[in-house]
């Protein structure tokens, strides 16, 4: 089994905690993963998701109903939406460690950091499967 540093997304995208929700909207509408980490000064503070994203805008942005409340919603700040101190795992890490981490952790990514908590790379429950599915394909 390959370790943590071979399945992880190397050079994660980051925002900052005072970056608006429009710069996180504006990074998912263009890339295809689900998770932006919060980072100040290189050190990990949260993770937004795509999921928190959409709970924190209004369902009626874009739309003919859309009003100045909802275009405001873009203004909040990612420290508003953000997950703080999430689970991390250390490069060092095994892949059953991520596993362990998935399951107690109800988590849908682990960042990976070294020890002043500096991201060096995300790993998602994805990644998990599509390495086990190729050791399983060999």
């Amino acid at each position: 089994m390959p370790s943590i540093t071979q399945l992880m997304s190397r050079n994660p995208v980051s925002v900052e905690p005072d970056d608006s929700l429009l710069v996180v909207k504006e990074i998912f509408d263009q890339v295809k993963f689900h998770h932006i980490l919060v980072v100040e000064n290189n050190v990990l503070l949260g993770v937004i998701s795509d999921r928190d994203l959409f709970k924190a805008l209004s369902p009626n942005l874009g739309t003919a109903a859309e009003t100045t409340k909802d275009l405001a919603t873009l203004k909040k700040r990612v420290h508003q939406v953000m997950h703080r101190k999430p689970v991390t795992l250390p490069v060092t890490a095994e892949v059953m460690d991520a596993v362990r981490v998935f399951n107690q952790d109800n988590v849908s990514c682990i960042p990976v950091v070294d020890q002043q908590q500096r991201p060096l790379g995300i790993v998602s429950w994805r990644d998990i499967m599509r390495a086990l599915g190729k050791k399983e394909a060999k």
